[in-house]
């Protein structure tokens, strides 16, 4: 089999394969990313971390409670000397002690600090379910980047196997041709040269297909093999509101969410700084056990005792060098830093909205005049086409006509990829991209 018939045979086998494949919808690409993707699984953990550190088990509104027990063992020598002069020796007296206690210890009253702890983990569990949101909506972007990147090298690898078959179309006429003296030899290496440059071209296409398919699949938490297909239909939002998607910018994007979070989480440390200044007031109490077997030395040879025992405490810090002062001091500015951040914030996001809306509107436009050039190609190509096969035209006219049309189906494809893209980026930045049917 000549080199030039294996290409042949080898790009239709792979036409078949590409045929049978199954379609991975965008529906199925977005429920799989949300279950399986890494970076999704990593910021629901955080977020099931954050909550718990809100559970009452982490407030410190409950008490502590310790066990103690504890046993000694002697065997000692001992000489006595009593007060009537009598005198005793013991050689290996035996004596014990066994003792238990439980203890308790609970904070009545800490200057609200524990509430504030409550508040903030609570504020902290918030800002962590928009970490989570934020981290989704980068992957979900992150995904249809490359999801559409996949639909568009797609498209173009059919426009390269159209482009193909009129070559090998156009190699078949030479040959024809010049067997019957109608052409040069000329006309026949010069298909044979372009038939192999668009073989190349789309050898290298589909192996771009394979990185990029394989590229989508890590997102997707290696739940696929290779052997897939995407949906290469793909609908514009045309009755997105400039206006109303401003609206909803300012006030559902996440990056101006997890700001006001930080403000909030911010003030309540200046409260929680302040609680320092008030005393803490402690309940201790206690059950003891204990029992002591003394040896023959000892005027009481068993001794057993339990008993109750409780206690309140009052600690008062009146002066603490000022450190307290110092601290409110201190988180007040910080407070003022994530106000002054946030005004910042607002500024930036809506000139970075303008600039999506305004590179959306335009993409929208570039692809709309790419798609209507298609066209004009098309004409131009079956006319040319028409042309040389009466011999009206040469064998470069009738290839750059064909190029041309490759070329525009390529930059038709580019074009609707990268209103997509911006699509998907006005959508982020209003807080609407997880919101919309996929």
């Amino acid at each position: 089999m000549s080199i030039k018939h294996f290409i042949f045979y080898g790009l239709f086998l792979s036409s078949l394969h590409l045929f049978s494949q199954e379609i991975l919808t965008t529906n199925q690409a977005f429920e799989l990313a949300l279950e399986h993707n890494y970076g999704i699984k990593i910021t629901n953990n955080a977020v099931e971390v954050a909550e718990n550190n809100t559970s009452i088990l982490n407030s410190g509104y409950l008490p502590i409670v310790t066990g103690n027990a504890g046993a000694n063992y002697n065997l000692d020598n001992t000489e006595a000397k009593f007060s009537n002069g009598e005198t005793t020796t013991l050689s290996g007296a035996e004596s014990s002690n066994y003792n238990a206690s439980l203890n308790l210890n609970y904070t009545i009253f800490d200057g609200m600090g524990r509430q504030y702890n409550i508040q903030r983990f609570q504020e902290e569990y918030s800002l962590s379910k928009l970490d989570a949101r934020a981290t989704i909506e980068n992957v979900v972007l992150q995904l249809f980047t490359v999801y559409y990147s996949v639909v568009r090298i797609s498209e173009n690898t059919t426009a390269l196997e159209q482009t193909f078959s009129i070559s090998k179309d156009r190699l078949k006429r030479a040959e024809y041709q010049f067997e019957y003296g109608q052409d040069t030899k000329l006309g026949v290496l010069n298909a044979r040269v372009d038939i192999n440059n668009d073989s190349i071209n789309l050898i290298n296409i589909k192996q771009q297909l394979k990185n990029t398919k394989r590229d989508l699949n890590v997102i997707l938490g290696a739940q696929l093999n290779d052997d897939f297909n995407v949906e290469t239909d793909m609908d514009f939002l045309l009755e997105l509101n400039k206006e109303d998607l401003m609206s909803k910018t300012k006030a559902n994007n996440v990056a101006l969410l997890q700001a006001d979070k930080n403000i909030s989480i911010s003030e309540i440390d200046i409260r929680s700084s302040k609680a320092r200044y008030l005393p803490t007031l402690g309940l201790t109490g206690s059950y003891g056990w204990n029992k002591s077997n003394n040896n023959a030395a000892a005027f009481v040879s068993e001794v057993t005792g339990d008993g109750l025992s409780a206690g309140l405490s009052l600690n008062w810090n009146i002066f603490d060098g000022g450190s307290t002062a110092t601290q409110i001091k201190n988180t007040k500015i910080l407070l003022e830093n994530q106000k002054i951040l946030k005004e910042e914030l607002e500024i930036t996001i809506e000139r970075d909205f303008n600039n999506a809306w305004d590179d959306y509107q335009n993409k929208l436009l570039i692809y709309n005049v790419q798609e209507n050039n298609i066209q004009t190609f098309l004409d131009n190509f079956n006319r040319t086409e028409e042309k040389y096969k009466l011999g009206q035209a040469t064998s470069l006219e009738f290839r750059q006509a064909q190029l041309n049309l490759r070329n525009a189906e390529i930059s038709r494809n580019q074009a609707k990829y990268d209103a997509k893209i911006a699509e998907l980026t006005v959508l982020q930045m209003s807080g609407e991209l997880l919101n919309i049917d996929f």
